[in-house]
Parts: structure tokens; sequence; C-alpha cells
């Protein structure tokens, strides 16, 4: 019998295998308000935080798959947005940010290398990234509506997941802060484990903490000062297994919060890479197989 070596449907079952996009030059050299990051982007730093994120997932004994630097995009360090995983395979997105739209290649090229087969891809004036998307259970898929991600995008990922027997289940999101700014649905919300999720209440569309409370998941509503100071970051917790998580430092209350939830948490400083560079643990990840007990 083969070996899995690919296959996503959960946030929170054991992560396998990963592939991740180092910091190259091409981030280095950033403009730094051609692409939007703010005044901490300092490339001397990131370099050094991003290593020691790198090094809980070793620690974890998860497989590394690294991605060749993609020379058009600063954000392609940020891995998690350009394709999604699926249990067939991936599929590749359409990303709503302009100055991203060369990752969509690169993953497939990517994807091509390793074998893993490519069941589709957002096109047109469709738009969809990864990080509007979140698994709520093996056969539902939650999409965000919003600057990012458009109905078109939906309908695409909608079609292309009903084959698997995937419902996708759309819910639109704030404004916020505006087309320039990153907020995503997993901007407002982290699964930690099947039973439990961290989220942004009051950002939250009223929709989407109706049908996880039926679901029976507890909701730890994180501090909204330090949403605002974190840039939404304090939030986008990069799940290894249920109830082990990697985070940015310095929310001391969102932290306590996972921590009194029974968590084990492993942190790294954000100051120069995520937080001015708006993604977070999550967003520097495309997990490619999770393991789930049948």
């Amino acid at each position: 019998m083969s070996v899995k070596t690919y296959g996503v449907c959960s946030m929170v079952a054991p992560l396998q295998r990963v592939a991740l996009h180092a910091p190259g030059n091409t981030l280095r050299n950033a403009d730094a308000h051609q692409w939007h990051y703010g005044d901490g982007f300092d490339p001397k730093e990131l370099g050094k935080d991003y290593q020691k994120f790198v090094s809980y997932i070793e620690r974890a004994g998860i497989e590394v798959l690294w991605m060749s630097e993609n020379t058009e995009s600063a954000d392609a360090v940020f891995i998690y947005d350009a394709s999604l995983m699926t249990p067939q395979g991936a599929i590749i997105m359409n990303p709503g940010k302009a100055l991203r739209v060369s990752e969509s290649e690169s993953h497939r090229l990517f994807y091509q290398s390793k074998n893993i087969p490519v069941i589709g891809q957002v096109t047109g004036k469709a738009k969809c990234e990864a990080g509007d998307t979140l698994w709520l259970d093996d056969k539902t898929l939650l999409i965000g509506r919003g600057y990012r991600t458009n109905e078109a995008g939906i309908t695409q990922m909608r079609n292309m997941l009903s084959d698997q027997g995937v419902s996708v289940l759309a819910f639109d999101l704030p404004c916020y802060q505006g087309e320039e700014a990153c907020l995503h649905l997993m901007s407002l919300i982290s699964l930690l484990a099947d039973d439990l999720a961290l989220v942004h209440k009051t950002l939250l569309p009223v929709a989407l903490a109706q049908l996880l409370r039926a679901r029976g998941i507890e909701l730890l509503e994180a501090p909204e000062v330090e949403f605002e100071v974190s840039g939404g970051l304090n939030l986008n917790v990069l799940t290894l297994a249920p109830r082990h998580v990697v985070a940015i430092d310095g929310c001391e209350k969102t932290l306590s919060l996972m921590h009194d939830a029974g968590c084990v948490i492993d942190t790294f400083a954000g100051k120069s890479l995520c937080i001015p560079c708006e993604g977070g643990p999550t967003c520097m990840t495309r997990p490619i197989l999770r393991c789930i007990k049948s």
C-alpha cells in the first residue's frame, strides 16, 4: 500500500509535511511602500526571526519541502495564500493582491516537481487567496468574501470541490482598514483544536459565530487592543497538532488565553517580518499533509 504524501482537510490534524519559502533578496530589497510594509520591517533581523520559526517545525518532526525563491514577489514568503491543498491534490489560487499574481505559477511548478497533482485553478476575473479559506471539517470549507476573494472565486472553488463532496460556505468580511490592508478570514479566526477556536469576536461574521457555537466549538475571544497593536497577528497562529501552536510573542493576554485552554505554545519574534508585512505563522506555511485518523 502506497504511503500518502499529500492531503489536507483539517486545520488542526497533526501536520506531517509542509512547504516553506525562505526570505530571499526579493523580500530583503523590497520597496516597503509599494508592498504596504510597515515601519518595523527590518531586512537585517527577519532571517533570524524566520529561522526561529522554522526550528519549531523541524523540532516537531515535520518534513519541510523548500520552494525555490520567487524573484518577482516579496510576499512569496507568505506561502499559504497562492494554493490550497485538498484531499485529492492542490488548487492553484488567483491572488487578489495584484503584486502577488506570479506566485500562482511558482506553486504550480513546485507541485509538479514534487509529483503532487494539481486538480484545479482559480482563473480569469475570479480571485481567491487561501488565507480566506478554513477547513471546518473534512467536508466543509469556509471562505471569506472580501477584498482578496470575490464571488466569482468562491463559485469556482465551490465547483472544483463539489467532486470531493466538500461543501463551501461563504461569509462576508468587514471592510476594516480598506483595500490596501490584508484582512483574510483567517485574520479573524484560528482553529486550535476540533473544539477550540481563537477569534476576534467584534469583526467575526455573526453567521460564522453562530455556526461555530452550533458545532460545539469554544470561542476564545482575543483582546481587541492586541489585535490592533499586532495588526491582527495575535490571532494568526499555526496549529501543529491539536492544542500545540506556534505564535508571535508580545501578545501576552492572547497567549494566556490559549495557555489557560490547555495549549502548548512556541513563540518567536514578529517585529521584523510578521507584523510589518502583515503575515503570521500560518501565512508562512503551505500545509501539504495533515494526518487524519480514519
